[in-house]
């Protein structure tokens, strides 16, 4: 059985109440989210038994107070990065946030797209927005920063972005990813209502690293891994060590520019800052809300497991560096584990061995048994795991079959002379949507259809790079995956 690392309704509870704590200090409090405001998948793996949607229920209890401002840096638009764990760009994630957010009845102020120096496609994207009744502003890279404070804090810094309307003691800034400006967005909004008379207040909402955990914890460590391509470092906060002689755990970018952003707040305010250090700054209460730490730091190595393949596979894709496999090596070697402290790689391996040099999958199941799968004239190794996965689960026998030949003749038909593709095999995607079909008919298919929600959260390894037909149910599904950085053939199109 999956283990339960972390109290997320404890979480939920003592969070809000630091938050509404934090708002009783100022007329309007700007809270900057750091990580993902929902679907925080990340948190959910390294934290066993966090809800992934923990923040944003937490924000639907405060939405009588609260207004959201998303931030997005005009840059990612124009090179489409992409958000990692659902593989859309910034700008669909910002449009899915919209309509998720909306949906759930809380109230989405405007989008604000940052670092603008008239790119293009950030300029479409603003159309493309405004089009359809979302507020856009505009900010332009401050000037002055990071050193003249006196031109930062002035008409000719933040006063020349406009100002945005707030109207909530709570304002929640919120991103697509990191990097985005929300802290710079803050203090622009900072200044303004100061100058407008209202005493306005600046809060940090990051999850991770985790300051009441050590340096070292695999949780700490889990969050750098995660962003090894930024080369963030956790650190020993000095500024609080000195301040009031604790040792907190912080990341190298709010300690760099903690000096800079206290000699602002001090700027605006006229006031000495109220805080002493960046660890000050945060809200941050989950490290109280983990019940059993031996299941989060095992969590949290699987994790940095699979960042490594994660980065491997996208260095032989061309999308990543050899610096940040280098920087995830280190940290296996931190974490003293290798590639193949994961059962489920040896067992893929195994397999593919075994059927003759064939792709294969591995997968874990919630009572630790390892199911797999592998190539074949009709089925991908993917869909082939996760069908004997369900069977397994569902006690079926593996001669079982549970798409009928009725239904997979006229898709591969469909494919192979409607749609002309090579490939003649039922990828993941397909054979769901043909065991859906056989379930309206079929008990056995029915049974295997409620099996799959079992998967969520098992851990799952790919002999090869699979293409995102494959991919991206398994992701649906939340299944943990990770992939040897080898392809199945010499195709250079994975589609």
């Amino acid at each position: 059985m999956h283990k339960i690392g972390f109290d997320s309704e404890m979480y939920m509870q003592k969070q809000s109440e630091h938050i509404l704590e934090r708002i009783s200090h100022f007329d309007k409090l700007y809270l900057e989210f750091g990580g993902k405001l929902f679907d925080d998948l990340h948190a959910s793996r390294v934290l066993p038994g966090f809800d992934k949607a923990a923040k944003i229920k937490l924000l639907q209890k405060l939405r009588d107070k609260a207004e959201l401002i998303i931030c997005v840096n005009a840059g990612a638009i124009e090179r489409n990065k992409i958000r990692a764990d659902y593989g859309i760009t910034y700008g669909s994630e910002v449009e899915r946030m919209i309509d998720n957010i909306s949906g759930m009845g809380i109230y989405i102020n405007c989008v604000v797209i940052t670092m603008f120096t008239d790119q293009q496609g950030a300029i479409a994207f603003k159309n493309k927005l405004e089009n359809r009744g979302v507020k856009v502003y505009i900010h332009r890279p401050t000037k002055g920063y990071p050193h003249e404070i006196d031109t930062i804090v002035s008409d000719e810094g933040y006063g020349a972005n406009p100002y945005i309307e707030t109207s909530r003691p709570l304002v929640v800034l919120t991103a697509p990813g990191p990097g985005s400006g929300k802290l710079a967005t803050c203090l622009s909004q900072l200044y303004h209502e100061h100058k407008r008379g209202v005493e306005a207040g600046y809060a940090k909402f990051e999850t991770f690293p985790i300051w009441n955990l050590p340096l070292n914890h695999p949780v700490n460590v889990a969050y750098e891994a995660a962003t090894a391509d930024l080369k963030d470092v956790n650190k020993v906060d000095n500024f609080h060590l000195e301040a009031y002689g604790k040792i907190t755990v912080n990341y190298n970018r709010d300690i760099e520019v903690f000096p800079v952003v206290s000699s602002i707040l001090s700027k605006i305010t006229g006031k000495e800052c109220i805080y002493k250090s960046p660890t000050d700054m945060g809200v941050n209460m989950a490290g109280y809300c983990i019940i059993d730490d031996e299941a989060c730091k095992e969590a949290s190595k699987q994790e940095v497991l699979r960042r490594y393949y994660k980065a491997l596979c996208d260095f032989k894709l061309g999308a990543a560096s050899a610096d940040t496999v280098s920087r995830l090596e280190f940290l296996l070697s931190k974490l003293g584990i290798s590639p193949l402290d994961r059962p489920v790689v040896d067992a893929a391996e195994k397999k593919s061995e075994k059927a003759g040099g064939a792709g294969a999958i591995a997968l874990e199941l919630p009572n630790g048994k390892i199911v797999t799968g592998k190539n074949s004239d009709r089925m991908s190794a993917a869909a082939a795991c996760i069908f004997n996965s369900v069977k397994e689960l569902a006690g079926m026998p593996d001669r079982q079959k549970l798409i009928s030949p009725y239904v997979i003749g006229p898709i591969l038909d469909l494919k192979t002379k409607i749609l002309k593709e090579n490939s003649n095999k039922l990828t993941l995607e397909e054979a769901l949507l043909a065991l859906s079909i056989c379930a309206a008919t079929d008990a056995s298919a029915a049974s295997a259809i409620e099996q799959l929600a079992y998967l969520q959260g098992c851990e799952a390894h790919s002999t090869h790079i699979l293409s995102k037909a494959d991919e991206n149910p398994l992701r649906k599904l939340g299944v943990n995956l990770s992939c040897t950085p080898e392809f199945l053939s010499d195709n250079l199109f994975l589609d």
